[in-house]
């Protein structure tokens, strides 16, 4: 690339976009690739520019547009698509609903390597179709041949992005307590619930409303599974009351309970378990009174067919505290990131 004077410029070719503002107008007035001719100096002058850059074959560097669609090329995923490349960039897209999911380690290498920026979506971060996932682009209008091929090698055995769509899951609820079991009081769960698996593929086997009875509780938890129940959600005895039943009582299911408890408010004492590929949730009362808790947060990772550790949802605890909005912008917000 040489910069030089647009009297000198006749008959050579541009190689980046000018853009120009003027009557409400913002766009390239000349675009790459164009010729200069005598006409196009005046035009040039008129929005400020006495030098212009010309390309030069054989210099070791590699265009705007060029590294950007060799970013593209090596950052490919399933369920999205680019677009690009303009004003130098790429952009990615979802084709669908799912968990966006980030090489954060890798990521920052590519971002350290000196040129390149590619920015993105949190790690974690569910989305809908049509959503912009990612953007990717170098600084200046052209860069050494090596940093493009630098983070190419670095994408030829690992994957920067992964977008996991929602699957379809059985769902079976269990509502325990004696006073809304007795008819005392009303349950309020079941259409809280419903309300969050209509965003999901969810299919809703049955919510049934069991005694504080640790037979009746297991029972039913056993009759759901028969069903074919690909994931559980307990509500009702997640506090840590000595006679608080869930918990024994997905124990006695044959479960293995990763937590009972998270780093994260509201929502501190859900549980987590799994009985072999069967997700178990214990949900406690906050879901009832709060558009969102941690409930929320793990659901779209469910759904999208991760498996959480202990060290997950220990992980929970930067961004794990809700900032009880006037209104709700969950996930548009720092709750549940990680």
């Amino acid at each position: 690339m040489k910069k030089i004077k647009v009297e000198d410029a006749v008959g050579m070719e541009l190689c980046h976009d000018i853009t120009a503002m003027r009557d409400g107008f913002k766009g390239a007035a000349f675009k790459r690739g164009h010729v200069i001719t005598e006409e196009d100096i005046p035009k040039l002058m008129d929005i400020g520019k006495k030098t212009v850059f010309i390309w030069e074959e054989n210099t070791g560097e590699v265009h705007e547009e060029e590294c950007a669609l060799r970013l593209a090329a090596k950052a490919q995923m399933d369920n999205a698509h680019y677009t690009g490349p303009s004003e130098g960039k790429m952009l990615l897209f979802a084709d669908q609903r799912g968990m966006f999911r980030v090489n954060k380690e890798l990521l920052k290498k590519i971002n350290s390597i000196g040129d390149i920026t590619i920015t993105s979506l949190p790690d974690h971060y569910p989305v809908e179709e049509g959503a912009r996932l990612a953007s990717m682009r170098i600084v200046p209008l052209v860069t050494q041949k090596w940093q493009i091929e630098k983070a190419e090698e670095l994408m030829r055995t690992e994957k920067l992005f992964e977008l996991h769509p929602y699957e379809h899951k059985k769902i079976g609820v269990i509502i325990t307590g004696s006073e809304v079991y007795s008819g005392r009081i009303q349950d309020r769960f079941e259409p809280v619930v419903r309300a969050k698996m209509k965003h999901y593929p969810a299919e809703i086997l049955d919510i049934r409303i069991c005694d504080d009875d640790l037979d009746m509780i297991v029972t039913a938890g056993r009759e759901l599974l028969e069903q074919g129940a690909d994931v559980l959600i307990f509500t009702g005895g997640m506090s840590v009351d000595p006679d608080d039943l869930t918990p024994s009582a997905i124990r006695q299911l044959g479960a293995e309970i990763i937590t009972h408890g998270v780093p994260s408010q509201p929502g501190n004492m859900t549980l987590m378990a799994y009985l072999k590929d069967v997700v178990i949730l214990g949900v406690p009362g906050a879901a009832i009174s709060l558009p969102t808790t941690i409930f929320d947060v793990v659901l779209p990772q469910i759904f999208a067919g991760f498996r959480f550790t202990k060290d997950d949802l220990n992980a929970l605890a930067e961004g794990g505290l809700c900032q009880m909005c006037g209104q709700c912008h969950f996930p548009n917000c720092t709750f549940g990131r990680y």
